[in-house]
């Protein structure tokens, strides 16, 4: 088939750019590179650098039939900071993106958040659950979700929301505004000191990138809302000594006052793509983390702890 990836030289875009060209799909990526990498993109794939306000200009040469709509702001802080920027690049990107697919007639599956959209969950939050968003950047995923399912009852279209988990993999920076798995194990690759903030006992829904990617394939050809994560929580202080168990390094932990705002629990229940969608998470934390831990070190390079 002929696909488009949003933002397919960053962390998730890039690992589901790899999997179409491997089913021998053409494929066009269209990103900024404002976070992404020119060396993420698989040399199968036609890059063009630009903003999502191009959109309509990428679908005209690619002619796709399906884009997976990836990119995005996705720094919760910038977004509590300038939510204008936040929304442009969210939900008026999103906006360009299917106004250039109903052009195409193409299907747009769209990355969202279980995290930044249901809010503080009792336990793992179905599809039907309330939606409270607490910071600007969860509003606009769940704004731009709402133009989705508008569009699909105003032209009658098919396109897909992905809620997805706490994503961790290969790819993912450890540096700056990251997720805490690529910020643990880049530490790690150091020998530093883990900082966690408040107790310890925040619970996430950690889920692997090679699953997000099979999850996200697999949406193409159905529409409406799934949510993608493994239903099993994790604290950060079981993270921390899961990531320290797979480097093989212990070092000490700091704890920094709690951050405001800061969800004590968010885990998805992915049982509607399990039964729609045949998905299920196969890749336990701990070879999720072991995996991730060999990209660690070869990125770190000489500077790694144990290297040669």
């Amino acid at each position: 088939m002929r696909a488009i990836v949003t933002g397919g030289a960053g962390f998730i875009g890039s690992h589901v750019v790899d999997a179409l060209i491997a089913r021998g799909d053409e494929v066009t990526v269209l990103d900024n590179l404002s976070t992404g990498r020119r060396e993420n993109v698989n040399d199968g794939a036609r890059l063009v650098e630009a903003d999502l306000a191009a959109a309509a200009e990428a679908f005209a040469d690619a002619r796709p039939e399906v884009c997976f709509h990836l990119a995005a702001q996705a720094d919760v802080r910038v977004s509590v900071e300038r939510p204008d920027f936040d929304a442009e690049v969210n939900l008026l990107g999103t906006i360009h993106v299917l106004e250039a697919a109903r052009g195409h007639g193409a299907q747009v599956i769209f990355a969202s958040s279980g995290g930044a959209i249901y809010g503080e969950c009792d336990g793992p939050a179905d599809e039907d659950a309330p939606l409270r968003p607490l910071a600007p950047y969860g509003a606009s995923k769940l704004a731009a979700e709402e133009y989705l399912e508008t569009y699909n009852r105003l032209y009658e279209i098919g396109h897909v929301a992905l809620r997805y988990g706490n994503v961790y993999g290969p790819r993912q920076d450890p540096h700056g505004e990251a997720g805490v798995v690529a910020i643990f194990l880049g530490r790690l690759a150091h020998a530093q000191p883990l900082r966690i903030f408040g107790d310890g006992r925040q619970a996430r829904d950690y889920v692997y990138v090679g699953d997000i990617v099979e999850a996200t394939l697999a949406a193409q050809g159905h529409a409406g809302v799934y949510n993608v994560g493994t239903g099993t929580e994790t604290s950060v202080l079981d993270l921390a000594e899961a990531c320290q168990r797979v480097a093989g390094i212990s070092v000490e932990t700091e704890h920094a006052p709690a951050r405001p705002g800061e969800l004590q629990r968010s885990v998805v229940d992915p049982g509607r793509a399990q039964r729609e969608l045949g998905f299920r998470a196969k890749t336990s934390l701990e070879d999720g983390l072991a995996a991730t831990w060999e990209f660690v070190r070869e990125a770190e390079g000489e500077d790694a702890v144990g290297a040669n």
